[in-house]
Parts: structure tokens; sequence; C-alpha cells
């Protein structure tokens, strides 16, 4: 199939993107909502994430991730133990407000960093949070206890942009 207007097949347009991908990761653990996982998807693409972890039965619609999934790495592991050792090495960074050591905007991001955001009920799991290297908040001012999770890690990618790349600056 070639995609208009680029005149690629799909293979093409990832071999075409592969060189330009960054050096950063998002992972979700057992964030139940697929529409959420679809959003997560469409975003981690605009950003060149070099590939998305979904930890458990992570569904998604394709609908929600509009076709983006088909240019992304997608990673699914079963559990908890198989995403460690996939990023075993990698920094890792969760985004978890309860459990904050720092927010966002202090946090040191190092090359190869995986951003790691929970489930919207429960957070991060304890096993996950222990493996961290930092955990983060993203500063909130309402009487929320936290954001939506394709929100959060929009606002991650941006603040990793921010930072990393010329034209955020």
């Amino acid at each position: 199939m070639k995609v208009a207007p680029f005149d690629l097949s799909t293979e093409e347009i990832r071999d075409e993107l592969a060189s330009l991908r960054n050096d950063f990761s998002i992972a979700v653990c057992r964030a139940k909502n697929p529409f959420n996982i679809g959003a997560i998807i469409r975003v981690a693409h605009s950003f060149l994430v070099r590939e998305i972890f979904l930890i458990g039965t992570e569904p998604y619609y394709e609908r929600a991730a509009m076709g983006m999934q088909k240019y992304e790495t997608i990673v699914e592991v079963p559990d908890e133990a198989s995403f460690l050792e996939a990023v075993r090495g990698r920094p890792l960074l969760g985004v978890e407000r309860d459990h904050a050591q720092t927010t966002i905007w202090e946090a040191e991001m190092p090359k190869d960093l995986v951003f790691l955001f929970g489930s919207e009920n429960e957070g991060i799991p304890p096993v996950l949070l222990e493996a961290c290297d930092l955990i983060v908040a993203i500063p909130m001012y309402g009487i929320n206890h936290s954001y939506p999770v394709a929100i959060a890690a929009g606002m991650v990618m941006c603040e990793w942009a921010r930072r990393k790349d010329p034209r955020g600056r």
C-alpha cells in the first residue's frame, strides 16, 4: 500500500523515520482505556519516540491512534518483569504524583530514557516504582488528583522536546 502524498509504502516510511527517531521511549502500564493508548501512540509519533512499550494487556483503538501505530515500534510485554528485562540498563523515569521526588521541570533527562506511566486508577505498580531511577510529578494547581494519562504523556514529551530540541528553546 502506498501512502499519499509520499508515494511510499508503510515500510519505506518507517525506514525513513528510523534515522530521525529520538533517544527516548514511552511505557504505559495497564492503562485500560484504549482511547488513551491510541492517543499516546499518536502523540508519541509526533515526537518520533524510539518505541512505545505497552505493559500487560493494553488494547488500543486503531481509530484513536489514527493510523500512526503503523509507523511506530510498539513493544507489547506481558508483565512488569518482562518490561524490566526489555529496558535493562536504560534510565527509567516514572511519572507519578504520589511518589514524586521532584517535578518534571527539574528532572534530569539522560539519553536512552524511558518515561513510565501507570494506569488511570492505580498509577504505577510498586515493583515498577522501585525500579525507577527517578519519580517525577507534573505540577497541578486544581483539586484533581492526576492528569489523564494521554495528556500527561504529551506534557512530558513536550518538556523533553523543549530541552533537547534546539527549536524548543
